[in-house]
């Protein structure tokens, strides 16, 4: 994912949570907000609860990619804010890509 479709501020993160749209599953909580841009934008979240920062950023890299899969499907020029919950660890990338899919779709 190129650094242009990365939510990165602080400011950014808290608008898109207090005024954006949120869906959830067992798995995943997105938040989303209309963008003026031509593109989706991602931020991904995981608590420091879950782990220490070598294992927050392997399941980052997870979500990342399973992105990426999801971006050539589609275009909504909206910024998502992704929050990966506890039940979410150690699932295979298949049961997590399939649910992420059902999840946006919604």
């Amino acid at each position: 994912m190129r650094k242009l479709y990365v939510v990165k501020t602080t400011r950014e993160f808290n608008d898109i949570i207090k005024n954006g749209v949120c869906k959830k599953n067992q798995y995943f909580v997105i938040h989303y907000k209309s963008n003026d841009l031509k593109y989706d934008r991602f931020g991904i979240s995981v608590s420091k609860k879950l782990g220490n920062a070598v294992f927050r950023n392997k399941y980052k890299r997870k979500l990342r990619s399973i992105i990426d899969n999801y971006k050539k499907n589609y275009n909504n020029q909206k910024d998502y804010i992704i929050i990966i919950r506890k039940e979410a660890i150690e699932k295979s990338h298949e049961l997590l890509e399939k649910e992420f899919f059902a999840l946006m779709n919604k």
